[in-house]
């Protein structure tokens, strides 16, 4: 009988000792499948497949400008300010467009403006302009008896003729200085600021 009586508590024991196992378990699992999708998600949130911040915009760069004198036949002659690469016509569009005296065919529209240049705007020769100046500008303008003569005309007569301005006849003045005597208009060609639509405007106007 007291072998029997120990048998039966060795076979509680181990009964108990199953079902305090399999508890164990149960709570084990349970706690790791409601873990395991909060630690799944959060590290595919952090890692290298997260979508890339968008770019930032750049600034717009600075815009440059250059200031010129708009003088002659146009409705508000006057300095203005214009974007850098404008061309003449530009300038004589904010400058309110030519009046009905203006020689529009001696002017190169399509020149670009340099930084400091006078855009002059001619008047028309003949019986219409004899009431006033040829070109609007000073006096020492050409007139269509009378050429200016490269090698001998001042920067203010050179200035007069039209598409040349202050700063271009300075530099005809300061080339002819240093390479001697014009011997064809065609030379005006090394002056920056004439190109070829000006020396065609200007033959007939000026003599080497």
């Amino acid at each position: 009988m007291p072998t029997l009586a120990v048998s039966r508590r060795h076979a509680v024991a181990l009964v108990v000792g199953l079902l305090a196992v399999t508890f164990l378990a149960t709570r084990l699992l349970g706690s790791n499948s409601a873990r395991g999708p909060v630690t799944v998600e959060g590290a595919r949130g952090a890692g290298p497949g997260a979508a890339p911040a968008a770019p930032v915009a750049a600034s717009p760069p600075g815009t440059a400008f250059v200031v010129v004198d708009v003088a002659g036949e146009v409705r508000r002659p006057g300095v203005y300010r214009l974007r850098h690469g404008a061309r003449i016509t530009d300038a004589i569009v904010r400058a309110g467009g030519t009046t009905k005296r203006a020689q529009i065919t001696a002017v190169d529209l399509a020149a670009p403006l340099a930084d400091g240049e006078q855009v002059l705007v001619p008047a028309k020769l003949g019986p219409a302009a004899a009431g006033g100046p040829a070109t609007g500008a000073a006096s020492g303008a050409p007139s269509a008896t009378a050429p200016v003569d490269l090698n001998t005309a001042s920067a203010e007569q050179l200035d007069a003729l039209p598409g040349v301005g202050p700063v271009t006849a300075e530099k005809i003045v300061e080339y002819r200085q240093t390479h001697g005597p014009f011997t064809s208009v065609d030379q005006l060609d090394a002056i920056p600021g004439i190109g070829a639509a000006k020396i065609a405007n200007l033959k007939g106007l000026v003599v080497p």
